[in-house]
């Protein structure tokens, strides 16, 4: 496995949900992305981009198997989901969310390094 690409791909998944997140979620925190939906939807299109080449890369990382992509994608937003929601939101992490940042965790390190 290439480690170096995988990185880069789990680093623009995380940059991608980043960027989704203040997308969909700014408009709780600004009240210039909650009045211009029109503009802050074209984000789509570098997020987009973003989540394009993450999928290529782990891809190429997991010998062209497309699921590892999937659960890294999905536990990469997760994460980065709760971080953000907490940071601008004050939602804190509940033992039920703690238990699900847990298992994303654990699927991000199962699909890393089980092989």
């Amino acid at each position: 496995m290439n480690y170096r690409v995988l990185f880069l791909g789990l680093l623009l998944f995380l940059l991608g949900q980043i960027g989704a997140w203040y997308q969909t979620n700014g408009q709780f925190i600004s009240n210039w992305v909650k009045s211009n939906p029109l503009v802050v939807s074209l984000l789509g299109i570098p997020v987009s981009l973003l989540y394009i080449k993450a999928t290529e890369y782990i891809t190429l990382s997991f010998d062209h198997q497309i699921w590892p992509a999937r659960l890294l994608g999905f536990a990469m937003g997760i994460l980065s989901f709760s971080f953000l929601t907490y940071y601008h939101l004050n939602e804190g992490i509940t033992l039920k969310t703690g238990i699900i940042l847990f298992l994303a965790t654990l699927i991000l390190l199962i699909q890393v390094f089980w092989k």
